[in-house]
C-alpha cells in the first residue's frame, strides 16, 4: 500500500527592523524541515523613514512573490524604554503585515521570548545559541549577517514547531484566561467546585 505524501507548507520568518530586516524560508513536510532561504534586507543608507517603509513593503512582497509561501510567520515589536524607537518597529512590522495582507497570506505574531523558548528551550537565549541551534537542525553554514537573517528564521521555525506540536497528539486549546482553564480542567485544579 503506498504511503500518502506528507503535506507540504512554506513558511516565511520576518524579524521586522527599520535598519535591517531579517528573513528566512522552511519548507515543512510532515514533521521534517529544511532551509529554502535566509537573508537580510538592509536599510542603513536609507534616511527618510517613509522610504525604508517603503523598501520593507516592496522587498516583503517580492519574496511573497518569489517564494510562494503558505504563511508569514513575524515577530512581535519587544517592550523598551525608547517610545520612537517601539513606534518605527511597529510599523515595520505593520508594513510587512500588509504586504502578506495584499497576498491573502495568513499571518502569525509571536514574542521574541516564545520564538526563544521554541528553537532552544530557554526565553532568555542569545542571539548566538538561536543561531546555532538553527545550524544544527537546519545543516547550514554561517552565511554574511549572520545573526540578522537566523532571526528571521527562527520566526519560520518556531511558526513550524507550533503545528507539529499541536498535530502531534491532540490539538492544543488556547485559552482566554485563567476562568476560562478552570471551567474546562476541574479535575486538574484544586479547590474548584
Amino acid at each position: 500500500m503506498e504511503q500518502p505524501k506528507a503535506k507540504e507548507r512554506v513558511i516565511l520568518g520576518i524579524d521586522p527592523g527599520t535598519k535591517v530586516m531579517g528573513y528566512g524560508l522552511v519548507l515543512e513536510k510532515g514533521q521534517k524541515i529544511e532551509l529554502i532561504s535566509l537573508g537580510v534586507v538592509k536599510m542603513e543608507k536609507i534616511d527618510d523613514h517613509m522610504l525604508k517603509l517603503q523598501r520593507i513593503f516592496e522587498k516583503t512582497v517580492a519574496l511573497i512573490d518569489n517564494y510562494k509561501p503558505d504563511c508569514l510567520a513575524i515577530e512581535a515589536p519587544f517592550y523598551g524604554k525608547n517610545i520612537q524607537v517601539m513606534l518605527k518597529l511597529g510599523r515595520a512590522q505593520g508594513v510587512a503585515m500588509a504586504a502578506a495582507l495584499s497576498r491573502n497570506i495568513e499571518i502569525t505574531e509571536y514574542s521574541p521570548r516564545k520564538i526563544k523558548q521554541s528553537i532552544t528551550g530557554n526565553g532568555n537565549a542569545t542571539k548566538e545559541q538561536v543561531a546555532a541551534m538553527l545550524q544544527t537542525l537546519l545543516k547550514f553554514q554561517e552565511t554574511p549577517d549572520f545573526l540578522d537573517a537566523t532571526d528571521g528564521l527562527a520566526v519560520a521555525v518556531c511558526h513550524s514547531f507550533q503545528k507539529i506540536t499541536t498535530t502531534a497528539g491532540k490539538a492544543k486549546k488556547s485559552y482566554s484566561g485563567w476562568e476560562t482553564f478552570v471551567k474546562d480542567n476541574t479535575t486538574r485544579v484544586k479547590g474548584t467546585k
